[in-house]
């Protein structure tokens, strides 16, 4: 499997394969999962979800640290990719850390897609 590299990659192929509102769920189960209150409806637009996501990654950064790994390990995102990011900017830390929660959502909605 090929990771989309963008977020508009990764919505149009999520779209071409009619997996967006699973994709969607998958994000919502997880944020439950780790004590997060934010849940998308199925019908949110790309941008929004990608402009909540990163607003929520922000703020976890910023005032609640712990909640933030927290999601970050329930969510398996990978802690090679999130250390190789800059830190020094926290918005746009905040940014890429959204859409690698989005890349891991998406890796998993992909394989359950095509091998259940």
């Amino acid at each position: 499997m090929q990771l989309p590299t963008t977020f508009s990659h990764l919505i149009a192929e999520a779209n071409q394969l009619n997996l967006y509102q699973k994709l969607i769920s998958q994000l919502n189960k997880d944020l439950a999962l780790a004590n997060i209150d934010l849940e998308f409806d199925l019908e949110v637009l790309p941008s929004s979800l990608k402009f909540m996501l990163h607003e929520m990654v922000y703020k976890l950064i910023q005032e609640k640290f712990m909640d933030y790994l927290n999601l970050l390990y329930i969510i398996d995102v990978s802690e090679a990719k999130v250390r190789e990011l800059d830190g020094s900017d926290t918005v746009t830390m905040a940014e890429h850390v959204a859409f690698l929660v989005l890349q891991r959502e998406w890796q998993k909605v992909w394989f359950k897609s095509m091998y259940s």
